[in-house]
């Protein structure tokens, strides 16, 4: 009989555990970094932006040509075509310090620089 009555506080704690564990996860994510660049006439703006080390990174590409661009880094390991006149999300993993070149693969005289540090 006294094992039965521990059943109902085993399942208690352990629910009390997982309700801990599921508020902790979100703090325990890292926050990822935004950088937001447009895309007109055949540019990168601003060419050169900068992210903080050890943080995934969210780029936001707005393209306001009436073309669509591939937004393309062989360093960070992405690439994706964002239409003409709307807006691409590309979410790269951490990075370490240093410098990550991208380019638009459609037009490859488009270029620009994620520094992390």
């Amino acid at each position: 009989m006294f094992h039965h009555m521990l059943m109902p506080i085993r399942l208690t704690v352990a629910a009390a555990c997982a309700i801990a564990l599921l508020h902790a996860a979100p703090a325990l994510a890292q926050q990822a970094a935004e950088v937001h660049l447009t895309y007109s006439n055949g540019a990168f703006q601003p060419n050169e932006v900068r992210a903080p080390a050890d943080r995934p990174v969210v780029f936001r590409v707005k393209n306001l040509d009436s073309k669509a661009m591939e937004f393309e880094s062989k360093s960070l390991r992405v690439e994706k075509v964002v239409a003409a006149k709307s807006e691409g999300v590309i979410n790269v993993r951490s990075l370490k310090p240093g410098r990550y070149e991208f380019y638009d693969d459609f037009n490859e005289k488009a270029r620009g620089a994620l520094t992390v540090q």
